[in-house]
């Protein structure tokens, strides 16, 4: 395991991530090309917490959609959380955390099945 990302977003996350029935991510690794702050490799996701320090400019959030672009590309699913969602409104986050988890684990069952037919 990777060390956590030094944002004071990212803490908060695994809780909430817990609770929404993930197991312990992978933190901190470069996949990619991009340093990731929360990977989950059995679930093909990867999730970015934002603040604003580093992703308030066009800039900084231009090269945020290059990150996601390329972590889509390589057929993960990528989310970002922002500070604020994590902070204030942990429910959303957690009920999107599960339907992501729930959706994953449904299209390996679903490929499974078929793979056996």
């Amino acid at each position: 395991m990777g060390r956590w990302p030094p944002k004071s977003t990212s803490t908060p996350l695994l809780p909430i991530a817990r609770q929404a029935g993930l197991p312990q991510p992978v933190t901190g690794r470069t996949l990619n090309g991009f340093k990731t702050d929360f990977h989950w490799p059995d679930l093909g996701l990867v999730v970015e917490t934002d603040g604003l320090r580093y992703h308030r400019t066009p800039a900084q959030q231009a090269r945020d959609r290059v990150r996601d672009q390329a972590h889509a590309a390589a057929g993960l699913t990528p989310l970002r959380f922002t500070h604020e969602q994590v902070r204030f409104d942990p429910d959303y986050v957690r009920a999107t955390l599960a339907a992501v988890v729930c959706s994953s684990l449904s299209a390996a069952l679903s490929s499974a099945t078929s793979a056996s037919s």
